[in-house]
């Protein structure tokens, strides 16, 4: 057999396994620095388990509102960035499916607040005096960026 490979693709080959060979390092990198509960379902069950029996707190409802509120903030984003960056119309049926997404947030977000056992209404008082306290005057984009110690 006689292969008739030039130098530049011989070149490209070359960099299409150095670039191959960079990722399956950063593969392992990333596995070297994972929990052994996000790669193993044993292990994360187990710690589910362990936190189940320690506390109070519903973990299987944390994880609902969670994965749920990022996943409907995503869908009200995806409206939001179609609108603003590729042109669609915003029309009063956007604005509805927009109310609509925020809705499913809603949901999510009381699942949250009763995973934790707050009320919602808890959780938006508690809001209030930590705004209320971060901005006494008001908005000031200093105090936005630059907290107070145990302003979390």
């Amino acid at each position: 057999m006689c292969y008739n490979i030039s130098a530049l693709d011989l070149q490209k080959s070359i960099k299409i396994a150095d670039e191959v060979a960079k990722l399956n390092e950063y593969g392992r990198f990333v596995k070297s620095t994972t929990s052994e509960e996000s790669l193993h379902t044993e292990a994360l069950v187990d710690r589910l388990m362990d936190l189940h029996v320690h506390h109070s707190v519903e973990f299987s409802q944390l994880l609902t509102a969670s994965i749920g509120m990022q996943a409907e903030s995503g869908e009200f984003s995806e409206i939001i960035k179609k609108i603003v960056f590729q042109g669609k119309e915003f029309t009063k049926e956007e604005k509805f499916h927009l109310m609509r997404e925020l809705g499913d947030v809603l949901w999510y977000w009381v699942q949250g607040c009763t995973a934790l056992g707050y009320t919602p209404q808890q959780v938006m008082e508690e809001n209030i005096k930590k705004l209320e306290s971060r901005y006494p005057n008001g908005f000031e984009v200093v105090r936005s960026e630059v907290r107070a110690e145990g302003d979390i």
